[in-house]
């Protein structure tokens, strides 16, 4: 049986770091660190500068995740982008990393869009096309510039989220490297998270910046998250106990917190980046799994399970064998 093994990582963040106190400075904003701190977990975040996209930050990650695993670009025949926040409108954000990847060998290359659960998304199709043998060897990664949608008036958005890239090579093996993953959507909450705008005419048509209803995404993103975890274990005949650690989409550190207690994970084996990240959306689990990796947290045979929530709604996971 064939199946879909990370078998390197990599991440880039852009600049240095923008603390609170430098955010708030900077945009004047009626807010303060311990406020900030107090009810997301956010100390800093990095902040793209206005000529870098989101394509710039994944081929930096993807030279690193490629290195890792002691591959080349002419190995790559599957590019994945999961981006909320495309270079342009056409062609792919994941076109444009294989231009400047220089891959010539005519693999499919796409972008997906599921916001927050972008990666979780991702990883789960790339997984589909290695099993089935179409590929075998993808780079799956997670790319935003989030800032460029933020509304830098509105002090509930927009020390929320930062910028960054993190990748994965997805290789075919005779191992178990995914074990089980879960995908699902209900469009019915898309008024809760959304940037509802549009271009029309060479114009923004509606309203370009990120809107959120902080309550209600929380409660939602607690249960479904809680949820599509305890479904993966089950596809795999596995319990909570099994899990070494739990990498979940760096949001809100409340949300993490109130999603480890009800799966019965204890603290320590949350991996927690969001202090220092910010919220990268579909950035935010490989950026997470590739620093807990680098730093010898994550070694080879640990069981993680990945899972993200996303505007849309939608939200998913994977279970896996590092």
């Amino acid at each position: 049986m064939t199946y879909a093994k990370i078998t390197g990582t990599g991440s880039y963040l852009p600049g240095v770091p923008v603390s609170n106190a430098e955010l708030i400075a900077r945009h004047q904003l009626e807010s303060n660190d311990e406020w900030i701190v107090e009810r997301t977990g956010i100390r800093a975040r990095h902040i793209a500068p206005a000529t870098v996209t989101s394509s710039d930050l994944a081929f930096e990650a993807c030279k690193k995740a490629l290195e890792a695993a002691g591959r080349s670009k002419d190995d790559v025949d599957l590019i994945i982008v999961a981006t909320s926040t495309p270079d342009y409108i056409f062609p792919s954000t994941a076109a444009l990393l294989q231009a400047k990847l220089g891959i010539a060998n005519g693999a499919p290359a796409f972008d997906l869009q599921a916001v927050c659960s972008g990666f979780a998304y991702a990883l789960t199709v790339a997984d589909k096309f290695i099993r089935s043998g179409s590929s075998k060897c993808a780079l799956v990664v997670g790319a935003e510039v989030f800032s460029r949608i933020l509304d830098w008036k509105d002090r509930g958005t927009c020390v929320l989220f930062g910028d960054g890239a993190g990748a994965v090579v997805l290789e075919a093996s005779e191992q178990p490297g995914i074990l089980s993953s879960a995908i699902h959507a209900d469009g019915s909450h898309h008024g809760i998270l959304s940037v509802p705008g549009q271009v029309c005419g060479g114009q923004a048509i509606g309203d370009p910046f990120l809107r959120m209803d902080g309550q209600a995404v929380f409660k939602f993103a607690v249960r479904v998250l809680s949820e599509v975890a305890e479904e993966v274990l089950a596809a795999a005949g596995l319990t909570i106990d099994a899990v070494d650690y739990l990498i979940p989409h760096q949001a809100n550190v409340r949300i993490m917190q109130a999603t480890g207690k009800r799966l019965g994970l204890p603290a320590e084996k949350c991996i927690v980046t969001v202090d220092r990240h910010g919220n990268t959306s579909a950035a935010s689990i490989p950026l997470a799994l590739d620093e807990s990796v680098r730093a010898g947290k994550i070694k080879a045979g640990d069981t993680l399970l990945l899972e993200g929530v996303g505007g849309g709604f939608t939200w998913g996971a994977a279970l896996l064998k590092f």
